[in-house]
This record gives structure tokens, C-alpha cells and sequence, in this order.
């Protein structure tokens, strides 16, 4: 058994970190009117200096610009495509392991054809490549997020008649913008991905249901929709998909195994590897796992990254020999289970304990496949 020379690494990461008190008070200071944009920009730059030299020193392969630039892991992108509108939030319950929190995100619309305007993610990737002689790995929505918050229903039908030219202007934007990443470099993208996750929740499958879709036929319409957004992507590109099950604040929304995406997702979805939340017994066991055919990649988000507890070596190793029953462990890797910070907020962690939690995950899988 050996280290992977290529993404994913033995040892990966979602890639959205906790985010410094100087960047929020820029932040905050930006929206007040007090700095303009360049003026952030240098403060967002400086930040995300510190935080690949901590990636770096921690021992990761993969460098990510801890998602500094961004207030919410979704909007901040797909804002930027033309068509797509940001309406006022709406409450959504989230659940942590002490209490019950809700928060609005803001809402995705349609509100004209989509197309892709401008470079998203280009200059981004470019200074964070410029920080690192790492593997830069840009992180960006899944494609679903444009279907999955409205559903047919919320995309009008005097803009899109034929649900399938929605798919094709929305897929033909993700093809722009991963073909300009690829002209820059980029060798490594990660889609983030709730909604596939989402599914393999019995509470939001009906409400699935109530907004006029069917929940056993998405999984397929959305293996499709991404192979479509990667097809073009070079050979020597790495494509992975991160499912999360929501992250805010050391909360999420949605519970349950795999099983009933597992075969479509695995079988169907041309990745390369599939980053999955495995860290306790809402994520469901392994056995899902014995759909992932030959020449893909799971990373098992096994380490919290909801939690101060640190986990031990002896409890990871555990789970991945449970893991191994249904996978071989050469196609396997070790990651926490979700950001630090897929929302500007954070979750309840500290910086130390992210650091310890990282470097767990290093330490870790050299100990079983270095």
C-alpha cells in the first residue's frame, strides 16, 4: 500500500477553514461602505497567504484558499452566473448535537437564461496557485444547487419550457468555467454537493415529494447533469464530489445512509472520487460502499469537523477496517467529514482544534497507507 501521487490524497480536506477575526472585521467594514473592494481584496490575499503556509506546514497535498473569499459556499458562485438571482433568505432547521438553530440562507432563482458571463473562480485560482507548489484545488457549487433549491416549479416556464434546455445553458456555464480553471492550471476540482446527501433523508424525500419531483429519479437526472459539467474537463484533471448533509455553525440539516443514492451515485456519476461523511452514525454504515466500482476513490470523512472531541488513531483505524469490509483499501482516503467553515460563521471549533484535526488525518494515514 502506498500514498497517492495524485488527488485525492491519502490524507485530504473538504476545503473551507475557519475564517480570522481580521478578515471578518475587513468584512464587516467592506459591507459598511468603510473599505472598498481592493482594499478587502488585500486583506482576503494576506489571509489566505497565512492559511496555505498552514495547510503546507500541517503536511496536506492538496491547498485550498480555505474558501476566504467567500460568505456562503454556494451563492458567492453561482450568483455569478447570468440568469441566477439571490432572493431573501429562507429559515431552514438546523440540528447539532445540543440544540436546534435556524438560519436563512439566501434563496437561488431563475430569472433569465443561464449563461456563464465571466471568469468565476479564475483569479482566485491563480493567487492561490501563486501561493503554493502544491496541488491548488478550487472548490465549487454542484450544478444540482441551480435545480435542487426550486425545483421545476421555480423555473419559469416562459424562460425554460423544456426542463432539458435549463440542464443544457446550465451545464454548458460549469463547462466554461471548468475549461478556463483548466487554461490557468487548475488540475483539481471539487464539487460540493448537499443535495445528493439530502436524498438519503426519509424528512426531505417527502418534502421532495410535496414540491413535485420524485427522489428515486434525481439521483439520475443529477449524475447526469454533472457528468455533463465535467465532460470536457482534461484528462489530467481531477474531478471529486464532496456530499454533505449541511454545515452551519457544528449543525446540519439531513440524516441517513447512502443506500438510496449509493448505486446511481457511485455507478452513474463520472468522478474520480467521492468525498463522504462518515463520522458517526448519522451518515448510516458502510455497506453502500460496495457499489464504488474499481478506479474510483472514496475519502472517508471520518474526523468531525463539527466537534472539539478528538478523535483517536485507534478509533479512525477501526473505522476504516470496517470500511475495508465492502472497499478495497487501496481505492480509500482520510479527510474530515465536512469545511470548517462552509458558511463565514464557522463552526464551533477553534483554530487549534482545526489544526489537531487536520493533522490527524496526516498522521493517520501514513500510520495505514504510508
Amino acid at each position: 500500500m502506498t500514498m497517492r501521487d495524485k488527488p485525492p490524497f491519502r490524507a485530504d480536506h473538504v476545503g473551507s477553514l475557519l475564517r480570522p477575526k481580521a478578515l471578518l472585521d475587513a468584512r464587516d467594514r467592506h459591507e459598511k461602505g468603510e473599505i472598498d473592494d481592493v482594499a478587502l481584496r488585500a486583506v482576503e490575499d494576506a489571509s489566505i497567504t497565512d492559511v496555505v503556509k498552514l495547510q503546507e506546514d500541517i503536511g496536506l497535498e492538496a491547498i485550498t484558499d480555505g474558501e476566504h473569499r467567500r460568505t456562503l459556499f454556494h451563492i458567492d458562485f453561482m450568483e455569478k452566473l447570468e440568469g441566477i438571482t439571490i432572493g431573501d433568505g429562507k429559515l431552514v432547521s438546523f440540528h447539532s448535537h445540543d440544540e436546534k438553530l435556524e438560519f436563512a440562507p439566501p434563496t437561488i432563482g431563475i430569472g433569465g437564461k443561464l449563461r456563464h458571463r465571466e471568469s468565476i473562480q479564475g483569479a482566485d485560482f491563480d493567487y492561490l496557485k501563486s501561493q503554493t507548489s502544491k496541488t491548488a484545488k478550487v472548490c465549487i457549487p454542484s450544478p444540482s444547487m441551480a435545480h435542487f433549491r426550486v425545483g421545476r416549479r421555480g423555473i419559469p416556464t416562459d424562460i425554460y419550457p423544456d426542463i432539458e434546455e435549463f440542464f443544457d445553458d446550465l451545464t454548458a456555464a460549469y463547462r466554461a468555467e471548468i475549461a478556463d480553471l483548466a487554461a490557468r492550471g487548475c488540475r483539481y476540482v471539487q464539487l460540493d454537493d448537499t443535495n445528493l446527501a439530502y436524498l438519503c433523508d426519509p424528512a426531505v424525500r417527502e418534502q421532495v415529494v410535496a414540491m413535485g419531483e420524485d427522489p428515486d429519479e434525481l439521483p439520475h437526472t443529477y449524475a447526469k447533469l454533472i457528468n455533463e459539467s465535467i465532460k470536457d474537463r482534461p484528462d489530467d484533471m481531477v474531478a471529486a464530489i464532496h456530499l454533505c448533509r449541511g454545515n452551519f455553525k457544528s449543525a446540519w440539516v439531513a440524516e441517513g445512509g447512502y443506500d438510496p443514492v449509493a448505486d446511481s451515485m457511485f455507478n452513474e456519476i463520472a468522478v474520480d472520487g467521492f468525498f463522504l461523511e462518515y463520522e458517526n452514525e448519522r451518515s448510516g454504515g458502510f455497506e453502500p460502499l460496495r457499489f464504488v466500482p474499481k478506479g474510483k476513490a472514496v475519502v472517508l470523512g471520518i474526523v468531525s469537523s463539527k466537534l472539539t472531541d478528538m478523535e483517536s488513531k485507534d478509533f479512525i483505524k477501526g473505522r476504516i477496517d470496517e470500511a475495508a469490509k465492502y472497499l478495497d483499501l487501496d481505492q480509500m482516503a482520510l479527510s474530515p467529514q465536512c469545511g470548517f467553515s462552509s458558511t463565514v460563521h464557522g463552526n464551533q471549533v477553534t483554530v487549534e482544534d482545526q489544526i489537531g484535526k487536520l493533522r490527524l488525518c496526516v498522521e493517520t494515514a501514513q500510520d495505514v497507507w504510508g
